[in-house]
């Protein structure tokens, strides 16, 4: 499978202001789009710009969040995160034995052992091994040039405009799962390991620790994608298709809606 760890030819260079200004203007995003990236040496991510530390120990859901919250640029080793589970999604910690029993999670989100090592097999996650850190920055910084992978929090009705977008030329259905706890196997995980863009709905623990609202989900996915999401939303903005989407009424006529985007219709 292809891995964005790996960044491809077309991930760096790109003008990031310009890109999540175009992000914003589309999709009107509340929260700052950011990117992610993991080194194979400590000593690379600590020679980013203006790079934070954290002074405590941490969820990767409040890493993350400093980054998309605050408009931190921040790194960590495995040693800066909590446990196991944070850090064997990023393939900073150990993904052996005890981990996949997940009897640390049993009677706590899962009835059962059995249901607790289910749920682990299930998670997307980074192989261990090769990655010692881990950074994450506003996009429009540029600092992590290329970033492994670019998160983006939406609502419901943002994330489906720019998966649209995603759609517009070259379409692909996309299959996402849902591990429920521990969803950033979901995004984050499963993007650095797949090198796909990857949905989620954030769990208990994302909201809990990393700030994440109610009505927001969230998805990630390689730099190269994001050229080609907002000029699909482009030409859907074009065709009258765009965020916000306006509210026509659940008693009204709809032809004369539904003629606006499809003129051809006769009824």
């Amino acid at each position: 499978m292809p891995n964005a760890t790996t960044p491809a030819a077309t991930d760096a260079g790109h003008d990031w202001p310009k890109l999540v200004d175009e992000l914003n203007r589309l999709l009107r995003l509340k929260t700052t789009p950011i990117g992610m990236k993991l080194f194979e040496r400590a000593e690379d991510m600590q020679a980013i710009p203006k790079l934070r530390r954290p002074g405590a120990i941490h969820t990767t859901d409040q890493i993350v969040a400093q980054a998309a919250r605050l408009g931190f640029t921040i790194g960590i080793t495995g040693e800066d995160l909590v446990g196991a589970q944070c850090r064997a999604v990023i393939g900073l910690g150990p993904q052996d034995e005890e981990w996949r029993s997940g009897k640390h999670m049993a009677g706590v989100w899962f009835a059962a052992v059995a249901d607790a090592s289910a749920h682990q097999s299930a998670m997307h996650v980074v192989p261990h091994g090769k990655y010692r850190a881990m950074a994450v920055s506003p996009l429009a910084s540029g600092r992590l040039d290329p970033p492994d992978i670019c998160l983006l929090y939406a609502t419901p009705g943002q994330m489906i405009i720019f998966i649209n977008g995603l759609q517009w030329s070259g379409y692909k259905k996309f299959d996402w799962s849902v591990v429920g706890e521990s969803a950033c196997a979901d995004s984050w995980g499963r993007a650095l390991a797949t090198g796909e863009p990857s949905l989620s709905i954030p769990c208990y623990a994302e909201r809990r620790y990393g700030g994440v609202l109610d009505d927001e989900m969230l998805i990630a996915l390689p730099p190269h994608f994001l050229p080609k999401a907002i000029a699909g939303m482009q030409a859907l903005s074009a065709n009258g298709l765009r965020y916000p989407i306006p509210q026509y009424g659940i008693q009204a006529d709809v032809r004369a809606g539904m003629g606006a985007s499809y003129p051809s219709r006769n009824n």
